[in-house]
């Protein structure tokens, strides 16, 4: 297994810290052997909200340009990749597509964190009891797009709530989309990281996994870097050792994506 990480954030998303160069130097020391930038998603909102937990369109030219810089800086040591983590917003993905177009992004992920839009304030990770079928609808439709690499902390949901047969079904329905559309899903290191540090079981969640296991899904090792530290090689190791555990295809690469080819469509 090639140690490999696709999601990456940068200061520009406000709850991150750490230059982009400090990433790809802890990257390539901790034997990484490609670096995926993936900050929190840009949006051209039809209102005049002004998001607090991603960049701005004004801060993305920045993003991209410090990106590729590294890119060509650090060619020989480590390859990295221009990529962003977004949401599904039904009403913006035309714009979202455009947008990857025309700056040449390499892929996105899919972060299922806000019904509708963060405008609304819907955080999944906080939201009721109501809009479980919502997060669950989201994560197939954009699935469905082909804009996604790969869904990330696909168990988010978890966050607000207990398991019981509602979920269970979502989760089915989730791991089976995610085989029919040969997609991979996301061990979350972060996640990992904040159960061993409260004692609690959120994301990633064993029940979710032996879901996946039942339909055979492939499953990628997300950092979710969001300080230098993140990208702990003990922490990869033992991310790789608990996905080991299940009946799943472990992958350690993503299919870059071409939006050129989805718009023709």
């Amino acid at each position: 297994m090639t140690k490999r990480n696709f999601h990456t954030h940068t200061s520009r998303c406000h709850h991150a810290t750490g230059q982009d160069e400090d990433f790809v130097v802890e990257a390539i020391e901790s034997g990484y052997k490609e670096l995926g930038f993936s900050d929190h998603a840009c949006w051209k909102y039809d209102t005049n909200f002004t998001p607090r937990i991603r960049m701005t369109l004004d801060e993305f030219s920045d993003y991209k340009n410090s990106i590729l810089s590294l890119k060509e800086k650090y060619k020989k040591y480590i390859q990295i990749d221009l990529g962003m983590e977004a949401e599904y917003f039904p009403k913006y993905m035309d714009w979202m597509l455009d947008f990857c177009i025309e700056e040449d992004i390499d892929y996105l992920i899919l972060g299922n964190h806000y019904y509708k839009s963060d405008e609304y304030g819907c955080y999944y990770g906080s939201a009721p009891k109501n809009r479980l079928q919502n997060y669950f609808d989201d994560c197939i439709n954009g699935l469905e797009t082909g804009m996604y690499a790969y869904l990330a902390h696909p168990e988010l949901i978890m966050r607000a709530h207990d398991w019981d047969e509602e979920i269970e079904w979502g989760f089915h329905r989730i791991c089976q989309k995610a085989k029919e559309l040969d997609i991979p899903l996301e061990y979350n290191v972060l996640g990992l990281q904040n159960n061993m540090r409260t004692n609690q079981e959120a994301y990633p969640n064993h029940r979710f996994w032996q879901i996946a296991s039942y339909y055979h899904n492939k499953a990628i090792i997300g950092m979710d870097a969001h300080q230098t530290k993140d990208l702990n090689p003990d922490l990869y190791e033992l991310a790789l050792y608990n996905l080991s555990k299940y009946d799943v295809e472990i992958v350690d690469k993503i299919e870059k994506i071409d939006y050129k080819k989805l718009r023709n469509k």
